[in-house]
């Protein structure tokens, strides 16, 4: 079900207090990235969804970004959110695919199953472990990305790209694997892409302003 080629994916988002977190905005984001070369883009938000799907041709990997009560699971938590993910537009359902417990104890399998089954949608498993991953595969998950790694409790202690991992996933699993998380130059997502990779993710070096421009303003002023 991967319609995805092989190459850079543009992650476009901005934090919600930023005035780059506006649908316009991040379409052209989008538009750019893809004018210059993107082959798909990752996008958080209906609103945001489907500000690009006007804009761009290539496949939208969709995700709806939730902080819920009682769970650390925050990338489409729950079958409903993915619901609106695919009604904006998107190509592909990114969710949330560590063994963290899920809000309304909803199972990943099940959410997996019923994004195939009732949206007709491939799912992106968002991943931190090589567990995780397995499991993921193991549920139907279409894509397998290293987006959280660094990110959960259990990988605190390490800093992306998890280079260990992704070589794992794609040595062991008969899956398609993004890359994603801490890819911050050209030379390391033609590393990803060496390593076996079918795509890389980069966001932050990218679209991320308001953190790059806190580093630079940061290191001028000490």
């Amino acid at each position: 079900m991967t319609n995805l080629p092989k190459g850079l994916i543009v992650s476009c988002q901005a934090p919600v207090n930023s005035p780059l977190h506006d649908p316009y905005v991040i379409a052209a984001m989008a538009q750019a990235a893809v004018n210059n070369g993107a082959v798909a883009v990752r996008i958080d938000t209906p609103s945001h969804i489907q500000a690009v799907r006007k804009k761009v041709q290539v496949p939208i990997i969709g995700l709806w970004k939730q902080v819920i009560t009682g769970s650390d699971v925050y990338i489409t938590p729950q079958f409903h959110h993915a619901v609106a993910v695919s009604e904006a537009g998107a190509d592909i359902i990114a969710i949330d695919a560590t063994t963290r417990n899920r809000p309304g104890d909803e199972k990943l399998t099940d959410i997996i199953t019923l994004i195939h089954q009732q949206l007709n949608k491939p799912v992106m498993a968002d991943v931190d472990t090589y567990e995780a991953a397995q499991l993921a595969v193991n549920a139907g998950a279409d894509i397998v990305g290293t987006t959280l790694f660094g990110y959960t409790k259990e990988t605190q202690d390490f800093s992306p790209p998890g280079w260990e991992l992704l070589t794992k996933i794609i040595e062991n699993l008969d899956t398609f694997v993004i890359c994603e998380g801490g890819v911050s130059s050209p030379e390391m997502a033609r590393k990803a892409l060496d390593l076996g990779a079918n795509a890389v993710v980069v966001g932050g070096a990218i679209t991320g302003i308001d953190l790059l421009v806190k580093a630079y303003v940061t290191e001028v002023r000490s």
